[in-house]
């Protein structure tokens, strides 16, 4: 008898998704930046020039927020590439308040950077992601000065008549082939919703959450593979014991992350910064769903686990999880500058970051919905299990005195210390020596 999973979601055309002009997203096949050959790199590489000192490989190249929105201001609303890519800032490690200069920096390890395949920007030797300006603008809209705090999240569901017309189907579906099965899942299932919380749905962050999320189910349901030796998948180890069941994965930030200075001016984010969990659901007569408790099952948590313990291999061939775990950095960075009012201190408003007529960033097409993704397993005997879940990012909580931590040997506030802001008029970036 054939087992069938359904996922549901979808990876943007930088992930392997297109949306088309209704919200309809469909997978779109792409060359995985795992399979790009040295050649292919090579000739990316030397194709694409920067300025020699933004090339350069830096351990700490500091980005004064202020500044940098000064400069664009001044150049009548200019935003070069440098600006773009943040200098090339891979990760953001580290956020400092200087009371003196009045200076919002976010810092961290960088490099020169080129096209790479996943429509993603990448460093010129880790083949990373870069850090992206129209990210981190939507994350510290999300925490404006004043604002209430969001919480962040994406979710690819079955719809309640889904589920529903599914159970009606699958109580008549005894004996039917593997390939009727799936086409009955399918249709009963329908087109399944998808939802972003906590930041406009047209941003290119919320897509990319959209895309990290599809392209999570996939891997879960052995239909992409991570290429990491040894990666256990949902669809491989579940033993599933509810015709019922709803299956549900879901990527919440690593929370016990972050460490702070004694007066709170400076922080550091340590760790890959992201884990993958899950749950089970019952299914009612009506497409109800509720939380089982209890033990979860086999596969969810060797899949949950596996990706959890692997993510940094599983981000360095499938990039938009990279580009995830520094989009979860960005929000905790921005829940950090809000909740510590380096607005208030510094007097910056953010009058051309924070407005949409002056860089609008809510310029996408919104993911509204995605065709079901069925695959198959012979266990000896029929069970089908929608898969719910998605990103959901309270990047307060790793701010919380529960989860950060104290800079108990100074070092974070020692790196404080050296850096200098004696910069001339226009300058907005800088590496420290």
């Amino acid at each position: 008898m054939s087992f069938l999973l359904i996922g549901n979601s979808p990876l943007f055309a930088q992930g392997g998704i297109r949306i088309d002009a209704r919200g309809v997203v469909s997978r779109y096949t792409i060359t995985d930046f795992g399979n790009m050959t040295a050649r292919i790199l090579d000739s990316a590489r030397t194709s694409y020039t920067l300025s020699d000192d933004v090339t350069a490989k830096s351990p700490m190249r500091c980005v004064s927020l202020n500044r940098m929105e000064k400069a664009i201001i001044e150049s009548g609303g200019t935003i070069t590439e440098e600006m773009k890519y943040l200098a090339g800032i891979q990760r953001i490690t580290h956020v400092f308040y200087f009371p003196d200069s009045k200076d919002i920096v976010i810092a961290g390890p960088a490099e020169g950077w080129f096209p790479g395949f996943e429509g993603a920007m990448i460093g010129r030797e880790s083949l990373l992601p870069v850090c992206e300006l129209q990210h981190l603008i939507t994350a510290l809209r999300a925490y404006a000065p004043g604002k209430e705090g969001p919480l962040v999240t994406c979710s690819i569901d079955p719809t309640p008549e889904g589920i529903v017309r599914l159970a009606q189907f699958q109580a008549q579906s005894r004996m039917m082939t593997a390939q009727r099965f799936a086409d009955g899942v399918r249709q009963s299932v329908g087109m399944q919703t998808i939802s972003v919380e906590g930041i406009p749905d047209t941003t290119h962050a919320a897509q990319m959450m959209v895309a990290a999320d599809y392209r999570m189910k996939r891997i879960g349901l052995g239909l992409d593979s991570t290429g990491v030796p040894g990666f256990q998948t949902f669809i491989a180890h579940t033993q599933p014991n509810h015709s019922n069941a709803l299956f549900r994965w879901y990527f919440v930030p690593d929370y016990d992350s972050v460490i702070l200075t004694a007066d709170r001016t400076g922080m550091q984010l340590v760790g890959d910064g992201v884990k993958l969990i899950g749950e089970m659901e019952l299914s009612d007569e009506v497409g109800g769903r509720q939380a089982m408790g209890g033990a979860l099952d086999p596969g969810t948590a060797a899949f949950t686990r596996s990706f959890t313990q692997n993510y940094t291999k599983v981000a360095e061939r499938a990039l938009v999880f990279a580009q995830l775990r520094n989009w979860i950095d960005m929000l905790i960075c921005a829940a950090h500058i809000q909740q510590e009012d380096f607005y208030g201190q510094s007097g910056w408003s953010m009058d051309f970051f924070g407005s949409e007529e002056k860089y609008p960033l809510e310029t996408f097409v919104a993911a509204k919905e995605v065709a079901p993704v069925v695959a198959t397993r012979t266990i000896g005997r029929v069970t089908v299990a929608p898969v719910g879940g998605g990103i959901e990012i309270d990047a307060e909580v790793a701010l919380s005195d529960e989860h950060a931590k104290p800079d108990e040997d100074g070092k974070i506030a020692e790196q404080q210390k050296q850096i200098t802001l004696n910069l001339p008029d226009g300058m907005w970036w800088w590496d420290v020596k």
